[in-house]
């Protein structure tokens, strides 16, 4: 179940040069295109004109080099950029779905995606069935003849359990739904879409650009899905409007070609850390240890060429140990407590009080999320050691 191809040489290989052999595509801040023919025009709007431009809301040169560029990371015929990850979800799954469908999620997903899924669609008389997404049986027993979507995380937020998208996508098939994959947290890592997956959605704030000074999203799908998605009369990205800034677009694309080497030091960092807390005695979970629960489905499905990716979690318990240790090791410069991920600064934060913050309380029990939760985005410090040192000795003073 290996990817075929690496993600990062596909990226490189796709050349793009300004219009004047500028090695970085020139950034496009026309918010509406001419035509030299009322013909083309009228094709345009009917998605039947190769190669033009309409208006920046559908979209412009910038964002579809980026688009292009994440394509061929994914190996999807196509793509599109979004103004942020949930634009990119929320779009993805209103586009599969219409008025009373159903959707299979993971119950173990983004705080703000659960939110959506939760109570938003309830306005739409779209409904959902939480479950554990690596029982595959209540995966299965959760379809009904309504079911148009299975929902889920690569490596799930924040519980880091991981999704076996092969045996998902053949559930998917087998009942002609679509299998959508959030795949923020292991991009280069796996690609979903090449394991069976049939959308690919991402946060693009956290590893692929990777400098948190930027909000944005991608949808990775068929040519067919990304086409409807951009239909004038029914696209649900074109008529909601959620379209990313061009100069981010292209600040996007200069980053996605060190995404390999970050996602490299990223997993390498984090498997450090998690041995280190291991040793120390700290309940630990994280991917790329033997032990945990996921590690052999994740081995399977990976390029091993990138590693665990770059969180972690440990549990102190309860959330005012989570709070204390979190505190002092801002104070003893490990990083930042703050939300987020993919960050070049280790980021860490208390989910339960944070990103999963959404997530009603008796839901946090049942899904197995403890208060002292911390959830750990590794960061790309060159003396990991060093930054042990310092975590350990603040679990000392605990």
């Amino acid at each position: 179940m290996l990817m075929k191809t690496d993600p990062s040489t596909k990226i490189f290989d796709l050349l793009q040069f300004g219009e004047y052999g500028d090695v970085n595509p020139s950034v496009c801040d026309s918010a509406t295109f001419t035509f030299m023919q009322a013909k083309t025009m009228m094709d345009t709007f009917q998605g039947e004109a190769e190669g033009c431009f309409l208006y920046s809301r559908h979209w412009n040169p910038s964002n579809k080099y980026l688009a292009d560029a994440l394509a061929a990371m994914e190996n999807t015929e196509s793509a599109w950029v979004t103004a942020s990850g949930m634009a990119a979800i929320t779009c993805s799954i209103l586009q599969i779905c219409n008025s009373g469908d159903h959707i299979v999620c993971s119950l173990t997903i983004y705080g703000g995606t659960f939110t959506f899924l939760f109570n938003y669609v309830k306005k739409f008389n779209i409904d959902v069935t939480f479950v554990d997404i690596t029982n595959l049986d209540l995966v299965k027993k959760a379809i009904r003849s309504n079911t148009k979507m299975i929902y889920t995380e690569t490596v799930t937020n924040p519980l880091l359990q991981i999704s076996d998208i092969p045996a998902l996508a053949k559930i998917a098939d087998d009942n002609r739904i679509k299998l959508v994959v959030d795949n923020t947290f292991t991009p280069m890592i796996v690609a979903p879409y090449q394991l069976g997956a049939h959308v690919v959605v991402y946060s693009m704030t956290k590893f692929i650009n990777g400098k948190n000074d930027c909000v944005a999203g991608a949808i990775c799908a068929s040519k067919e899905f990304i086409d409807s998605l951009c239909d004038v009369n029914a696209g649900t990205a074109m008529l909601l409007g959620p379209a990313l800034d061009p100069l981010r677009s292209s600040s996007i694309l200069k980053n996605l070609h060190t995404l390999h080497i970050r996602m490299k030091q990223h997993s390498k960092n984090a498997m450090y850390l998690a041995e280190k807390f291991k040793e120390h005695g700290v309940k630990i979970n994280y991917p790329g240890l033997p032990e945990n629960k996921g590690h052999k489905i994740l081995k399977e499905m990976m390029n091993p060429d990138f590693g665990f990716g770059g969180l972690m979690a440990i549990d102190m318990d309860n959330a005012v140990q989570a709070a204390k240790l979190m505190e002092m090791m801002e104070k003893s410069g490990v990083g930042y407590l703050a939300v987020s991920l993919g960050y070049f600064k280790t980021l860490f934060s208390n989910s339960g009080k944070s990103t999963s913050s959404e997530v009603p309380e008796d839901i946090q029990r049942e899904m197995g999320l403890s208060e002292g939760l911390i959830r750990f985005s590794v960061g790309l410090d060159h003396d990991i050691e060093n930054t042990w040192q310092k975590i350990k000795s603040c679990l000392d003073q605990m």
